[in-house]
């Protein structure tokens, strides 16, 4: 059964992948009108049994707006004239989508100011401060 290698650990299966050809926009002449080159994959995300859970949710969460309701990717290709470079390219950027999810993000560790850090800013706030009240309106005493 031929699947597209994405990371070491994650495979898709090609089965799960659904492709169609519609006509193209754009460049191309008349041959824009006959031959049927954009591709348009569609991808299962939310029940792909090659999806680790992790990078599914991860991968719900970052395209949220280009799912459908069912939870299907869409992805359009129609930059080049020919059939074969189209689906090898939305091929290429489903590739980039997923591998973008399994990179798991770092865990953010707590971190607190330096004491001469909040020293430095207090003595910044003070100049300031002094600067502003010398600027009012002279005073006659």
């Amino acid at each position: 059964m031929p699947e597209i290698r994405i990371t070491p650990e994650i495979a898709i299966d090609e089965r799960e992948l659904d492709e169609s050809f519609v006509l193209a926009s754009g460049p191309g002449g008349q041959n824009v009108n006959k031959v049927s080159s954009a591709v348009q994959l569609r991808f299962n995300v939310a029940f792909s049994p090659s999806l680790p859970e992790p990078v599914r949710y991860r991968m719900m969460i970052a395209l949220k707006s280009r799912l459908t309701k069912d939870g299907e990717l869409i992805i359009i290709g129609r930059k080049f004239r020919d059939q074969n470079r189209n689906r090898e390219d939305v091929r290429a950027r489903l590739v980039e989508l997923i591998q973008a999810a399994a990179i798991a993000p770092k865990k953010r560790y707590k971190t607190r100011p330096p004491r001469a850090a909040k020293e430095n800013r207090l003595q910044h706030k003070k100049k300031r401060a002094e600067l502003k009240r010398g600027r009012g309106q002279p005073r006659d005493d």
